[in-house]
């Protein structure tokens, strides 16, 4: 082993291996803690969340022995949580914390969202939806959620809306009024809809995030350590990169992607049964191949749905029709992924 090498040396060195997801440097993105150098052997922290990371150890492995190092040590480990503690003090009762996010606007996230919610809590679960999009909150309006929010010792009780749990700032602000609110606003917020509503015990807080990446996906990633994000894309979007902008934002603040849901995936006539691709198809499908993410499934463009959506009466409520068995496979497919971030260890030999 060369004696001249120094934690500079491997930094350096391993600067050429690139997150395939995020397309950057693991140590620019700072992956790379703790580079101890010593007699024939050099040991690394490796900490990140990214689904890559089994492949990220084989190439530092395969790069620090190419250094001429005999003994590569590579200790890995998720990203750590944004604060001491916090889902520990601000939600105790709730398992497992899903952002449901997406590049841009009008891609149907919030509907996605809102069908996810009702669709796990049909199938068992206990679930809070919460709308975390400040400037455009829609939550209310998608599951009928008339009933607004009241004080019980001196917390907020959400209503309940289809056996999920809902909060929105819809329920605050007087209608058509406009949020014009800087980040230190917006923080505040998302830690009373956090830390002042009873949310009690849950197995699923849905939090359906603004399009983007901006001030709120920030906050809220500070504020607790998510189980992960999911990514809502119509077909054309991955075409353009847009909804990979958005999982190379919760790459970099160590949020796991569980998964890209096809929303608006085809059109089936409701009297032939002829299938037309209006936006194209399988552009999330390939996405997630080619980025090594979950593919959690197609959501069918449907009229049925925007009208039921528009009436407050989420789809995923007919259990047998087929928009609901679409939802339905998805979040089975979101909660199968739920538990194998659950399972995933934290080291890697």
């Amino acid at each position: 082993m060369p004696t001249e090498l120094s934690p500079k040396d491997i930094l350096n060195a391993l600067r050429t291996i690139n997150d395939p997801h995020v397309q950057k440097d693991i140590v620019s993105l700072g992956f790379v803690k703790d580079v101890e150098v010593g007699d024939r052997r050099v040991s690394i922290l490796l900490q990140t969340a990214s689904p890559a990371r089994n492949q990220l150890v084989a190439n530092i492995k395969q790069i620090v022995h190419g250094l001429g190092v005999p003994d590569v040590e590579v200790r890995v480990s998720d990203a750590a949580p944004p604060a001491p503690h916090a889902q520990a003090s601000l939600i105790p009762l709730v398992k497992n914390t899903v952002a449901v996010a997406s590049g841009k606007g009008g891609v149907g996230k919030s509907t996605v969202a809102a069908n996810l919610a009702v669709a796990l809590e049909r199938a068992g679960a206990r679930v809070g939806l919460m709308d975390t999009d400040v400037y455009g909150p829609s939550v209310p309006a998608l599951m009928g959620g008339d009933d607004a929010p009241h004080v019980v010792q001196g917390k907020i009780e959400p209503p309940l809306a289809y056996g999920v749990k809902l909060i929105s700032m819809a329920y605050f602000l007087p209608k058509d009024e406009a949020v014009i609110w800087r980040g230190p606003m917006l923080h505040k917020t998302i830690q009373q809809f956090l830390g002042d509503v009873r949310w009690g015990e849950l197995d699923y807080l849905i939090m359906d995030l603004p399009p983007g990446t901006g001030d709120i996906q920030l906050s809220l990633s500070q504020t607790i350590p998510l189980t992960g994000a999911v990514i809502v894309s119509t077909p054309q979007d991955l075409a353009l990169s847009v909804a990979s902008k958005a999982i190379a934002m919760f790459e970099k603040l160590n949020v796991p992607v569980l998964g890209i849901i096809e929303n608006m995936s085809y059109y089936a006539c409701p009297h032939c049964g002829h299938r037309e691709e209006i936006f194209g198809h399988g552009g999330a499908r390939e996405a997630a191949r080619r980025l090594g993410l979950p593919f959690l499934g197609e959501i069918p463009l449907d009229p049925v749905i925007r009208v039921q959506s528009d009436a407050g009466k989420p789809v995923a409520l007919e259990e047998k029709s087929a928009n609901a068995k679409a939802f339905q496979a998805v979040a089975a497919a979101l909660a199968e992924q739920v538990r194998l971030a659950q399972q995933q260890g934290i080291s890697i030999e």
